[in-house]
């Protein structure tokens, strides 16, 4: 029984720990934690977008976390070491803390659904899925599910392939959860065949997609690039603003 007990003790101090980490460095963009021990202590790598922000200034920020990391998680001298992420549109966990980030701006939760969806296949992703549920209307809870491309839905194939994450966003009228499953082409297996996936976009489409890009690469923190796509997300035309204007 001490041998449970201590597998679970240890996996609610990880759970605790990516809560404070997802808060402590949210400016940097996280995304995931992978601890593992060593003869000389504890191995800290963090995935983060903008590893700056973590680091600090002349490494301020990794030593003031090393000392939080030892004190109050109990991890036995931690080794922190940051590792940049290339492609945040591809990851899960940046993209599901980015649109709780623009709903809790005030950015409608369709907007902001769609905008990401739109990213992330522009990115280069082989299918993504999205899926918000909560009270995201009125009083009654509800959900919507928006996908595009390929995605395995179930199996082996699925657990390779697919990225997840959830998330969840305190509103006034209530939490809502954000569920974003994102296939990757890098992780394709041989024995899937994509056919019929053709790459139909315009020059004017290509430059919109790098000045957009290029964009967020300028903004130093999270908050920066949120408030960027939340400017751009208002001039997103959904079918139902559409609808609207031929009534």
């Amino acid at each position: 029984m001490t041998a449970v007990k201590n597998v679970i003790k240890d996996n609610y101090n990880m759970m605790l720990l990516k809560d404070y980490l997802r808060e402590a460095i949210k400016e940097a963009g996280f995304s995931h934690v992978e601890i593992s021990k060593t003869p000389t202590g504890t191995r800290v790598v963090l995935h983060v977008t903008r590893p700056g922000i973590v680091i600090g200034r002349k490494g301020s920020g990794i030593r003031d976390l090393t000392e939080k990391l030892e004190k109050d998680f109990g991890l036995k001298s931690p080794q922190i070491a940051v590792n940049e992420i290339s492609q945040p549109e591809l990851t899960s966990s940046v993209m599901c803390n980015r649109v709780a980030s623009l709903i809790q701006r005030g950015t409608a939760f369709r907007r902001a659904t769609m905008w990401t969806l739109q990213q992330i296949m522009n990115a280069g992703a082989m299918g993504v899925q999205i899926t918000l549920s909560g009270k995201l209307r009125g009083d009654r809870s509800s959900f919507e599910k928006h996908s595009a491309g390929i995605l395995p839905r179930a199996g082996h194939q699925a657990q390779i392939i697919v990225d997840e994450d959830i998330t969840h966003i305190p509103t006034a009228m209530g939490y809502i959860g954000v569920r974003i499953r994102i296939a990757k082409k890098d992780r394709f297996i041989p024995e899937f065949e994509l056919k019929g996936v053709k790459d139909e976009k315009t020059l004017a489409q290509r430059q919109k997609e790098e000045a957009d890009a290029a964009a967020l690469l300028l903004a130093k923190t999270e908050s920066e690039a949120v408030k960027i796509i939340a400017e751009k997300i208002e001039n997103l035309d959904l079918m139902e603003d559409v609808e609207e204007k031929l009534k």
